[in-house]
């Protein structure tokens, strides 16, 4: 029996768009081991698939089939802390379990590129796996193949609240929204902000972040799909915070706050709640720089 910790990512950082993710202090738990039959379960009040459906399931047997064997069955527990379909990475996750599980059943004859490629290939876009995968900041580039990827690790002194509401937004939903071609001038916004993102959070210059956030491509026609999602970036930057943004496929609103801001994240749930909001719930992450490991 093999235990693995997964982190929640949040992918985008505004205009790095299916480029840019980090991972953060906020995990699942899976244990596995072979078995002769499909034994799944959820360890919480999370449904999940407890067939052949389950994502983790089909990870695990797509690696196996890479490497010549055939995975007779899989025991399988898991502890789902991500909340599903809202923009923290809950699928990335359950691929990057998989896969490294599997890998480690197996002796790990697959390297770090080859399972960063091979969840790319099941993901679609690399914005999420690399960083649960592989922790800290990642620039990932998918080529339809490989993923040429950077890590940098993060020691910031910067707090990630994610504000997270209660209801979902299906990433196919929020991905059908997007137009299909964009101007010359909107690329070149988007572009010269997620550079100055990265740039910026990994020299100190926070004062960027607010501007570094902003971006053209997703955003402003994802907002429309997250009721009272303005008003949320407003009262997180009235709180002093440095940047807000939609975290992935949204729902969920990421704040970035310094982390001397210590009551940031409780003058969030006063303010949610005094505007109405109960339904968000506030919570106070660090960036992990390790990625999915053995427990």
């Amino acid at each position: 029996m093999i235990t693995l910790q997964i982190p929640a990512t949040s992918a985008n950082l505004g205009a790095g768009f299916d480029a840019l993710g980090l991972a953060l202090q906020f995990y699942n738990k899976v244990e596995m081991e072979e078995s002769d039959t499909i034994d799944i379960a959820s360890l919480d009040d999370t449904s999940v698939p407890t067939d052949e459906r389950n994502l983790i399931y089909i990870s695990a047997k797509d690696l196996y089939e890479v490497c010549g064997r055939k995975l007779p069955g899989l025991f399988l527990r898991q502890t789902n802390t991500i909340p599903m379909t809202r923009g923290l990475g809950s699928s990335s996750a359950c691929i990057v379990a998989g896969l490294m599980g599997a890998n480690t059943l197996l002796g790990c004859p697959l390297g770090t590129d080859d399972l960063v490629d091979l969840a790319a290939q099941i993901e679609g876009h690399p914005d999420n796996i690399a960083p649960a995968l592989l922790g800290g900041i990642v620039t990932a580039v998918f080529d339809g193949r490989r993923v040429h990827w950077v890590k940098q690790e993060v020691y910031t002194k910067l707090r990630f609240v994610a504000l997270i509401p209660d209801f979902e937004l299906p990433t196919e939903k929020a991905r059908a929204c997007l137009p299909q071609t964009v101007s010359l001038k909107d690329a070149v916004y988007d572009l010269s902000r997620a550079a100055l993102f990265s740039a910026s959070l990994l020299t100190g210059k926070f004062e960027n972040l607010r501007t570094a956030v902003h971006d053209k491509l997703h955003q402003p026609y994802r907002m429309a799909l997250i009721p009272h999602a303005r008003e949320v970036f407003d009262i997180a930057y009235a709180h002093g915070a440095y940047a807000a943004y939609i975290s992935g496929a949204g729902p969920t609103v990421m704040a970035i706050a310094d982390e001397e801001n210590e009551f940031f994240a409780g003058k969030m749930r006063f303010s949610l709640d005094n505007a109405g909001l109960h339904g968000w719930q506030v919570h106070d992450l660090k960036i992990d720089n390790q990625g999915c490991i053995l427990l």
